[in-house]
């Protein structure tokens, strides 16, 4: 497959500030040094400052962690006065997770937009190394090894198709929202960067991804939590072909992940924990040495559960901050 062919949709007017590159220094070797060192220096997701590489960690010049930055929405549930009829939904065809609920291009704000109301899927695909993945897309590489899911026709994940429009937009009187900050951090002799709502010190304590426990709209009726909310996250980073660059998601309920305003994970419906990855290799059209943006679009919609997990290589930095000010306007 061509990868210039398929798609040209490099990134353009989409207002997104890019964040500095990292800066490697090889340092000079000394007689009086026992070690190898190599310098990084730089901004990368909001970290400023410098790394070292010490010893026999090959990716030690990476910063440790990654701090993203994004936008929770806080919306009250369909049962009570003023609710969101999509919050403590339980879809038509009962509960699980749902695709082909948004459509496979991000719209003109860079939100998902509808594409119908989901089916329900029976088992997953999976990749030759067992990952779930994405239902098939012309726009994504298929590759030997890739098993086939199927569904069951079951649908209503969303209750309408206007629903859908506010769950990542500030819309006064239906939602609240705010800045969130989400800090991913480096495997120890890897690349790997995780978030994991289950070794987050702060979110352990929370028993779940509960960000906004008391806040905003306030917790869930007859509940000490806060269930209903989404989470969104304008991100970038630079194409490396070949390098096996990944993003795993894992968690509940509804996440879509674009890449470049195309659709590469598709997790929608209200379930229990249910991963999904993305080989940025499978995406043709990207282009060596290219920055590209990654959107990260989350909906906690149904009481008991939040979980939350990203798993990457990529280098993530941050692009737009979805706009926050006026929260109570």
């Amino acid at each position: 497959m061509n990868r210039k062919s398929i798609c040209n949709n490099t990134l353009t007017a989409l207002g997104l500030v890019a964040a500095a590159g990292l800066v490697y220094v090889a340092m000079p070797s000394s007689a009086d040094a026992s070690e190898e060192t190599i310098q990084s220096t730089g901004t990368l997701g909001g970290v400023s400052g410098s790394s070292q590489m010490v010893g026999n960690d090959p990716f030690g010049h990476l910063p440790s962690s990654i701090t993203l930055s994004g936008t929770v929405r806080d919306f009250a549930e369909r049962s009570v006065e003023g609710g969101h009829p999509d919050f403590e939904r339980r879809p038509d065809g009962s509960f699980g997770h749902y695709i082909d609920v948004v459509a496979d291009n991000l719209d003109g704000d860079n939100k998902p937009a509808f594409r119908g109301f989901g089916a329900k899927v029976s088992s997953q695909w999976r990749d030759g190394e067992g990952r779930n993945i994405m239902s098939p897309r012309e726009y994504v590489e298929s590759r030997a090894g890739d098993v086939a899911g199927s569904t069951s026709g079951a649908s209503g994940s969303v209750s309408s198709e206007s629903s859908i429009e506010d769950w990542w937009r500030n819309v006064p009187g239906v939602n609240v929202w705010a800045p969130l900050d989400i800090t991913l951090v480096r495997q120890t002799g890897s690349n790997v960067y995780t978030f994991d709502d289950r070794q987050d010190e702060a979110y352990q304590n929370l028993g779940g991804f509960f960000p906004i426990n008391g806040e905003l709209l306030g917790n869930s009726a007859g509940n000490n939590r806060n269930f209903h909310f989404t989470y969104e996250l304008a991100t970038e980073f630079t194409f490396e072909e070949g390098a096996g660059h990944v993003f795993t998601f894992t968690g509940d309920d509804d996440v879509y992940v674009f890449v470049d305003g195309k659709l590469v994970i598709d997790i929608g419906g209200v379930h229990s924990r249910v991963s999904q990855t993305i080989d940025l290799d499978r995406l043709g059209w990207l282009e060596n040495g290219q920055t590209y943006d990654l959107r990260f679009f989350f909906a906690e919609r149904h009481r008991t559960q939040s979980n939350f997990r990203i798993e990457t290589t990529l280098s993530l930095r941050n692009a737009e901050l979805p706009t926050t000010a006026a929260m109570y306007d």
